[in-house]
């Protein structure tokens, strides 16, 4: 029904009898000529309809956008004065010889020309994909796994599937249980990830093995999070953590060169401690060059609690963060609304100290804190953070994790509020992850998963329980980041039952409930399981930050809404009686 994608028309075609199909992106009625603007997947090209064919101009005439045509015709040259050089296109159009409507369209229920609700546009996802912004997306994300399946390839590493109905693991987030009908009262898990079954083809001896995946998280989404997500799953044996570094870093550095012109450079390590330390989050956007100052120290003994307080708790923190130039710049309602977003994080308040003379030391500020201050405490604040005149100077003083998340998103939106953050693009591995981390509780949980081996492990196997201060023990861990946004993140794998079995006992898990979750993993541990690392990469969150968009819903064909809900679909619904009873379900619905 075609002989030429839309698209692809160029001068090398002029003079071409063409046949065409697509949608009406456009009409024009101009001087007695009309002009079609055609649109396939490939892109849009000028047709011309002349009122000398009349039974074709007719039919030209009842066009309306989004109807579904098909053009025969001879390709021209433009003019000169009449190239659209904006237009791939641009240099040719199409004179039509014959038109046949395929289909007609009713008036649309989206605006293509302006700004559409989120829930409109997910429910009439078909239409929403025609347009050229959201299909350029999906080629562009159809390369990338091409990309990434080329390069695999290329490095001896097999594709591999994974069950997709399995058992529950602990990934962080609820699973999606599916009822089993032949096994009454039992459930399959959707897998978060295919954890355990990618380290049991280690232990099968498949030594290199990679997959594009799907998972299942049911958790709160966000901009970067949704309940079905896709990964490029990657695990191999018989290597270290820096050479799964190096293979991945390899095929991240090339996809970009290769897809985008982009040379990312090299990729710098940092270990997760300093990047909580200067940035307060373990992925930092190093385009934005500032960075925390830590000031407890010089803030113990004073009268103003909201400063002693967190500097005296040792699961406190207190932090300065300089904003170069800033003082001018941010007005006092500019800082109200930032201690709005603060406080969105937890924090109590946005404390804050506009430098209006270095030279003149402690008369030289301005700040509603400097009464609680002594004229020493405030030259040792400024000489630490190098503030210099027009700085302005903000602090977080609370629990650790609450500076850290509070100042950490507020040092990200005053680089964008400022234009601090520069353009281009800053890579980085961030290495050496704690092993656990400390619940509410007293308790422990993995900060990965509990299949993360050590930093050290033999130290760590040979260590009594008692003597381990579990909050400073290290994983073997690394994510990959860039410009704030983790594209993947992997270790090395526990690969001897022993240092499993212990694990597992830090964290609380009894060997019952250890067998019964991770029996065949256990199991398996004990014929000879090779060495084995991995890494894991969000595929969606990977093209959102290749393509520009905001959110990973615009670079999937058919995502769910914040809600975990389809519109299109409206999923989910409700099952009927004879499946519920098939299944030995009864729902009960709340009063």
């Amino acid at each position: 029904m075609r002989s030429h994608y839309c698209g692809k028309l160029t001068t090398q075609e002029v003079g071409q009898q063409v046949t065409l199909s697509g949608w009406v992106n456009r009409r024009r009625d101009l001087g007695g000529l009309i002009f079609i603007d055609l649109r396939d997947r490939d892109g849009i090209v000028q047709v011309v309809c002349d009122p000398d064919l009349k039974a074709l101009f007719d039919v030209a005439y009842t066009l309306r956008n989004e109807f579904c045509i098909q053009i025969k015709g001879e390709v021209r040259a433009r003019p000169d004065t009449q190239v659209n050089k904006d237009m791939a296109t641009g240099a040719v159009e199409v004179y039509a010889s014959e038109l046949t409507i395929l289909n007609k369209s009713a008036p649309l229920p989206l605006d293509f020309n302006h700004e559409n609700s989120e829930e409109q546009r997910l429910k009439y996802r078909y239409l929403d994909l025609r347009r050229p912004l959201m299909s350029e997306r999906l080629k562009f994300r159809a390369k990338v796994t091409s990309f990434v399946r080329n390069f695999m390839d290329s490095q001896g590493f097999l594709d591999v599937e994974t069950p997709i109905l399995t058992k529950a693991t602990p990934e962080g987030a609820r699973d999606y249980l599916v009822p089993s009908r032949t096994h009454k009262g039992q459930f399959f898990a959707l897998p978060q990830s295919p954890q355990l079954f990618k380290q049991l083809l280690m232990m099968s001896g498949l030594d290199r093995y990679y997959q594009i995946v799907k998972c299942f998280r049911d958790e709160d989404l966000r901009a970067d999070r949704q309940p079905e997500f896709t990964q490029i799953d990657i695990e191999t044996s018989f290597m270290t953590s820096e050479q799964v570094m190096a293979v991945t870093e390899q095929m991240v550095h090339q996809m970009f060169n290769e897809l985008l012109g982009v040379d990312l450079g090299t990729f710098p390590q940092m270990p997760y401690w300093e990047a909580m330390r200067l940035y307060g989050s373990d992925k930092p956007d190093l385009r934005n060059p500032m960075q925390f100052v830590d000031v407890a120290d010089l803030l113990k003994d004073v009268e103003f609690k909201v400063f002693s307080g967190p500097a005296n708790d040792p699961k406190g923190r207190v932090v300065a963060l300089k904003v170069p130039g800033a003082a001018e710049k941010v007005s006092r309602k500019d800082i109200d609304n930032y201690t709005s977003f603060v406080g969105i994080y937890g924090a109590k308040g946005l404390a804050w100290l506009k430098v209006n003379d270095i030279s003149a030391g402690a008369d030289g500020i301005q700040s509603p804190v400097a009464k609680f201050l002594t004229p020493a405490i405030i030259v040792d604040i400024l000489q630490r953070t190098s503030a210099q005149t027009g700085d302005l100077i903000f602090f977080g003083a609370d629990s650790y994790k609450v500076v850290c998340e509070a100042m950490g998103a507020l040092r990200l939106k005053l680089g964008d509020d400022l234009k601090i953050t520069q353009p281009g693009w800053k890579p980085l591995w961030v290495v050496d992850f704690p092993m656990f981390e400390e619940n509410d509780d007293g308790s422990y949980s993995a900060v990965h998963h509990p299949f993360t081996s050590p930093l050290e492990p033999q130290a760590f196997l040979e260590t009594p329980n008692t003597d381990l201060k579990l909050g400073a023990l290290l994983s073997n861990a690394y994510d990959m980041v860039l410009n704030g946004t983790e594209l993947g993140g992997g270790s090395v794998r526990i690969h001897t039952a022993e240092v499993q079995a212990k694990v597992f006992t830090l964290l609380g898990i009894s060997d019952e409930e250890a067998n019964e979750k991770f029996g065949f993993l256990l199991e398996a541990l004990k014929y000879g399981a090779p060495p084995h690392a991995g890494l894991a990469f969000g595929l969606d969150r990977l093209v959102m930050l290749m393509t520009g968009a905001t959110s990973i819903r615009d670079v999937m064909a058919f995502p769910k809404t914040a809600t975990a809900a389809c519109p299109l679909t409206d999923a989910p619904g409700a099952a009927n009686p004879q499946q519920l009873a098939e299944l030995g379900i009864q729902v009960i619905t709340k009063a």
